[in-house]
């Protein structure tokens, strides 16, 4: 897809200086311009490749005033980064405006689906789905029984959603996603084997929540699983039967939270946390990576370290722990001076 430089002009609400009806189809970053791209300049530090870039077109803002000659045709605008975050979003609709129902794909006939929708080749939309206006679901997707999805919700392409689960309206799905699977619920017999619980609940996603890539959010024993509005999950997290997360809260790639803890809103979670089930985790807390939380903690702690501490006391730890050869072969020099004078 093409655009020329007097249309982006128009979009941004830029000035153009050089030729309007320049083409471009593809984004770059400055340095790596090549003719037919569009680039941006925001940074002071990238200034001077905006005099070497072979991008067809920078967006750049209104107070810089070239000291040499450009190339590329200029869309002079008030804050370049923000016009250029504002047209990757529209880049990005763009993208995925997609409309209609590829072949093959099998949707019940009891399924009740919305306007302006997507519905990808071979994907599969179960008995009694309700799909809301505007959704797009992309190629290879599995739709299980009972499922509803909200409207403008983009579930990408291998997702699968198991029966009864509640997604609301604005979310994205992200590609090998898994929800609704059942939670790990096993009780032991009297022979030392395992017997499976039925895990008969689901799972509900409320509005404006990110799923990452490969994230699994697993179904209620009862009840449901319940991530809040607002939510944003990395790629690779597992969130297991019962877990609830409030509302925007926002965590990285592969944590794992057992079963049945409930994590309030506003939180921040680092990159490979470890969450023990049953317990409960407060508003506004802040997890740093690869801590293990093995307590409830109360609102607005900040913990770090596996078990975790507060933050503070980690730092203060780790001055001893990095310095713990040296404490201890100071001590064993005071025990033989000791042991020397007796």
């Amino acid at each position: 897809m093409k655009f020329t430089a007097q249309q982006i002009a128009g979009i941004l609400e830029g000035d153009i200086v050089g030729n309007p009806d320049v083409e471009v189809s593809r984004l770059s970053k400055i340095e790596e311009g090549t003719k037919g791209s569009l680039t941006f300049l925001s940074n002071p530090k990238y200034t001077s490749y905006i005099y070497t870039t072979k991008a067809s077109v920078a967006i750049v803002n209104k107070s810089f005033i070239p000291e040499q000659a450009i190339s590329a045709t200029l869309i002079k605008v008030d804050d370049a980064y923000k016009s250029f975050s504002k047209l990757l979003e529209y880049y990005n609709q763009v993208k995925l405006n997609k409309t209609g129902t590829e072949q093959p794909s099998f949707i019940s006939g009891s399924a009740k689906i919305g306007g302006n929708i997507y519905i990808g080749a071979f994907s599969y939309v179960g008995d009694n789905v309700k799909i809301g206006d505007n959704v797009k679901i992309f190629p290879n997707s599995y739709i299980g029984d009972n499922v509803t999805i909200g409207d403008n919700t983009i579930v990408f392409a291998g997702t699968k959603i198991y029966s009864e689960t509640l997604i609301g309206k604005n979310c994205v799905i992200n590609s090998g996603s898994i929800i609704g699977a059942d939670g790990f619920g096993f009780a032991p017999n009297e022979k030392g084997e395992y017997s499976k619980v039925p895990q008969i609940g689901n799972v509900i996603i409320e509005d404006f929540v990110d799923v990452g890539a490969g994230t699994t959010i697993d179904r209620a024993t009862l009840g449901s699983t319940i991530i809040r509005k607002g939510v944003k999950l990395d790629n690779q997290i597992q969130i297991a039967h019962n877990v609830e997360i409030g509302k925007n809260t926002v965590i990285a790639a592969q944590t794992g939270i057992a079963g049945s803890t409930k994590i309030g809103e506003n939180c921040q979670i680092g990159g490979q946390v470890g969450i023990v089930g049953h317990i409960t985790i407060g508003n506004n807390v802040k997890i740093q990576a690869q801590s293990g939380i093995g307590r409830n903690v109360k609102d607005n702690e900040i913990l770090q370290g596996s078990p975790a501490l507060s933050y503070a006391d980690y730092n203060k730890s780790y001055v001893y722990f990095k310095n713990l050869p040296k404490i201890v072969k100071g001590i064993t020099e005071i025990e033989k001076k000791v042991d020397g004078n007796n």
